[in-house]
C-alpha cells in the first residue's frame, strides 16, 4: 500500500511524507527542522526513519529545513545538479547529495521515482511521479504554466498532488501585493490559478483517479472553498464525481491518505538510463 501525508504546504513552506510498504520519504523540506520533526511525530513516524528527501527546487519555502535536520542524521538528499549547487553553499552540514538528472527515473526502495522539468523561477525545478504498490502518484509543486510534459507525466494518476495557488479575481483585487509581485505570480514562471489547475486535471483525469490534494493555496488571494469548488465542478463536468478533492494546510499536517491502485500487478515503468545515474558528493 501506498500513503502520503502533507506535513504543510504554503508560501510559509512545503513538505510531503510518502510511505510505500518499507520505503519512507520526504518531498521538500521547506519547514524549520523542528515542525518537521513535530509534524512527522504527529503522524507516528521520526526523521530517523526517511529514507530519502527528495528536492523539487531550491527555494527556502522548498528547502530552508534541510540543514538543521541533517545536522546529526544521514539521510541522502535527492536533487538535479542545478538545485544542488544553488543549496550547497548556503549548507552548514555535510549533505549526502544523490544528484538526479532531470527526466531520468531512478528507484528508492519500494519505489520507483520520475522526475521531470516543470517551468517556475527556479534553477531547474522538477515534478516527480511515483510508483509503487500498483499505484502512480504525482506531485507537481509550484509551476507557471502547463507543458505538454506535464500532462504526459500526470496522466494515468491514481493520486495528484498539484499547487493551486491562485482565484484570479482575489489577486486582481488584493491590496497587499504590488503589481509586479501580481505579475510574477500570474506569470508563465509563476504559480497555477484554481481554474488553471481545473483545466490541468480535467485532461489527465481517468476513472483510476481517487484523490486530489491542492497545495500552495495563498492565504490572501485564494480559499479552500472556492479551490475545491473550482476542482469538483471541473471533475464533475467530466463524469469524475467520486475523486476526493481535499486542500493542504500551512498550520498542521493533513491525516495520512491511503491510495488505492490497480488490483492487477503490472510492471513498473521501464527505466530511462544514461551510463550514469546519480553523482554522489
Amino acid at each position: 500500500m501506498m500513503r502520503m501525508a502533507v506535513l504543510g504546504s504554503g508560501s510559509g513552506g512545503n513538505a510531503t511524507i510518502v510511505q510505500c510498504g518499507s520505503t519512507l520519504i520526504l518531498i521538500d523540506a521547506g519547514l524549520s527542522a523542528k515542525q518537521l520533526v513535530l509534524r512527522m511525530e504527529i503522524l507516528g513516524i521520526h526523521p530517523e526513519q526517511l529514507d530519502a528527501i527528495l528536492l523539487t527546487h531550491e527555494h527556502s519555502d522548498h528547502a530552508r529545513g534541510v540543514d538543521v535536520l541533517l545536522r546529526e542524521r544521514d539521510i541522502p538528499v535527492y536533487a538535479n545538479a542545478l538545485t544542488r549547487e544553488a543549496l550547497s553553499y548556503k549548507m552548514k552540514s555535510i549533505i549526502p547529495w544523490r544528484v538526479f538528472h532531470s527526466g531520468q527515473d531512478f528507484d528508492i526502495g519500494e519505489l520507483r521515482i520520475q522526475a521531470f522539468k516543470i517551468p517556475h523561477d527556479a534553477a531547474e525545478p522538477v515534478g516527480f511521479v511515483l510508483h509503487g504498490a500498483n499505484t502512480k502518484l504525482s506531485l507537481l509543486s509550484d509551476v507557471g504554466h502547463v507543458t505538454h510534459v506535464i500532462r504526459e507525466q500526470l496522466t494515468g494518476s491514481h493520486a495528484i498532488y498539484v499547487e493551486a495557488n491562485y482565484d484570479e479575481h482575489l489577486l486582481e483585487i488584493d491590496t497587499k501585493r504590488p503589481w509586479a509581485t501580481k505579475q510574477r505570480i500570474a506569470s508563465r514562471h509563476g504559480h497555477l490559478s484554481n481554474n488553471q489547475t481545473a483545466t490541468l486535471l480535467s485532461e489527465v483525469a481517468c476513472i483510476k483517479l481517487s484523490h486530489v490534494i491542492l497545495s500552495h493555496l495563498s492565504s490572501d488571494c485564494n480559499s479552500p472553498d472556492i479551490a475545491t469548488r473550482t476542482i469538483i465542478e471541473s471533475l464533475t463536468n467530466k463524469g469524475l464525481n467520486k475523486v476526493q478533492v481535499q486542500c493542504a494546510e500551512q498550520q498542521k499536517p493533513t491525516p495520512w491518505i491511503s491510495l488505492i491502485g490497480d488490483n492487477t500487478t503490472s510492471p513498473a515503468p521501464p527505466f530511462n538510463t544514461t551510463p550514469s545515474l546519480f553523482d554522489a558528493f
